[in-house]
């Protein structure tokens, strides 16, 4: 008799998380918000999508605030990777982690935030392929501007950290500007930002690396194809000028 697949989401409060746990289960899968339950006797499927975003600059903050935000961002992957590979393994099942379009493009005002996802994506492609041998599927899912409560839980007050920024007042408040209109404009719902990722999760054959929206998409392969490093650095000089 055939058992209906079990998969754990992390970060299911609000937004992708929330969205992708409904979808999921609309999908036909049982999913467990945040923690496994051990009485579902199996795990089919993890999806890692708890974090939060960060803005700052290495020279404005301590760096005690950057050790958190890798903390949040990047160990609190790897711990949940690691509690659930023998699990997946027993199950031959999926391990899929939501980075972000800023894990592959470094984005100004975001580099603890982005340190984070690079380190969360060198990870998962360096495990991919021995995870395999062992029969678990590996993919990073890589959303651009998504409407949630994201941006409300980076946790800082734009004009005290303008009124901070000292010498980078100029550049932060041409990002912003540029922020603020990308929410606003160009954001995917969190819906449709769920439902590529339970199409990954339930494809006979997911790739290791997905973008949520063919603008993420159209951003991701501009670092993709950028051997020296000057399109991307063209294309974010411009978001703080």
């Amino acid at each position: 008799m055939s058992r209906q697949p079990v998969v754990l989401i992390t970060g299911t409060s609000s937004g992708i998380g929330l969205a992708v746990a409904v979808a999921a289960a609309q999908a036909g899968w049982h999913s467990v918000a945040t923690m496994r339950d051990t009485d579902h006797g199996r795990l089919d499927a993890v999806i890692n999508n708890a974090g939060a975003g960060h803005l700052g600059t290495v020279e404005l903050e301590p760096v005690e605030e950057i050790r958190a935000a890798m903390e949040l961002n990047f160990f609190g992957v790897v711990q949940v990777t690691r509690a659930a590979m023998p699990h997946l393994r027993a199950s031959g099942g999926r391990l899929m982690t939501v980075t972000s379009v800023g894990g592959v493009i470094g984005q100004p005002f975001n580099e603890a935030y982005c340190a984070a996802k690079f380190a969360v994506e060198g990870f998962m492609e360096a495990l991919a392929p021995v995870a395999a041998t062992v029969g678990v599927s590996v993919s990073v899912i890589e959303p651009g501007a998504v409407a949630s409560d994201f941006v409300a839980n980076v946790g800082v007050d734009p004009q005290t950290m303008l009124e901070a920024a000292g010498p980078y007042a100029g550049a932060l408040s041409a990002y912003l500007a540029r922020t603020r209109s990308q929410f606003a404009n160009a954001a995917q719902s969190a819906d449709e930002a769920a439902n590529r990722i339970v199409e990954a999760l339930t494809a006979d054959k997911p790739a290791f690396r997905l973008q949520t929206s063919d603008s993420a998409q159209q951003f991701i392969g501009l670092k993709l194809a950028d051997l020296d490093g000057s399109a991307v650095q063209g294309a974010t000089s411009g978001w703080v000028g």
